[in-house]
């Protein structure tokens, strides 16, 4: 009971207390962090770039996607909908290669996709093999790494697929418009929007059957697909600012610091 009493008091718990004890907080609280993740995510985007250059979006790139992939198991209500988190991260990753392709062209974001996906890989061999250790009579952690990891498998395989799949698919038809529009920095807005949202709907329906299909009736695999594009539409424009603000950013490269 002391514990309790202590934990309570901790300044992290006390606010999300007080937070939920608002009534008009606690029933819009999952809008106000997913604005809130949109805000910071979409930052941390623009943050990396400035201080590491291409190299830290490519870092980024493997965060977001491990990330992403573990969030997705969460399942809430937002806007009326329901929906899966995740979404808001994973669409971030769409982001950086837009940026990439903008900063250095067609082969950086070609290899960021190459890179999250080698990453990812490596990530479900590690954490998978974490739930064959017997732990002794101190451990603590065991069962919620197996509860997180061993639902994730299938999530991972298909989320590692489905990214490989749809972010190289963006690139190309990013990089295809920008052809058609004569390769000038004009009609970013364009490219940036056309190429993400069509992209977006791939990645929603690839991954929610991929992820889902058996699990989940069809008809609610249908509203997630509904809610997690609606989603993706609003993360496609409002990236196309941060894209904006990121060609204009002057970034000396690691390689130019030396």
């Amino acid at each position: 009971m002391l514990v309790l009493k202590i934990a309570l008091k901790h300044p992290l718990i006390a606010t999300r207390n007080a937070i939920t004890s608002s009534g008009y907080l606690r029933v819009h609280l999952n809008e106000l962090l997913l604005i809130g993740q949109l805000l910071l995510f979409y930052g941390m985007v623009i943050l990396t770039y400035r201080l590491f250059g291409k190299m830290g979006l490519l870092c980024y790139t493997v965060l977001a996607i491990v990330a992403a992939n573990i969030e997705v198991l969460v399942q809430i209500n937002a806007f009326g909908m329901e929906m899966t988190l995740g979404n808001i991260m994973f669409a971030t990753t769409f982001l950086v290669t837009d940026i990439l392709s903008e900063v250095g062209g067609k082969k950086w974001s070609n290899y960021a996709v190459n890179v999250g996906f080698f990453t990812s890989a490596l990530f479900i061999a590690i954490s998978q093999s974490w739930l064959y250790f017997m732990p002794n009579s101190l451990d603590f952690a065991m069962p919620h790494i197996q509860a997180i990891f061993s639902n994730t498998p299938r999530l991972m395989v298909t989320g590692l697929l489905v990214y490989a799949i749809t972010q190289r698919f963006d690139v190309w038809l990013y990089h295809k418009i920008w052809r058609w529009t004569g390769f000038t920095k004009n009609y970013l807005w364009l490219r940036n929007n056309v190429s993400t949202m069509i992209s977006q709907f791939l990645n929603a329906i690839l991954f929610t059957f991929g992820a889902f299909y058996g699990t989940f009736p069809v008809l609610d695999l249908l509203s997630i697909i509904i809610t997690s594009y609606g989603i993706f539409m609003v993360t496609s424009l409002c990236d196309t600012p941060a894209v904006y603000l990121c060609r204009n950013i002057k970034v000396r490269e690691i390689w130019e610091r030396t």
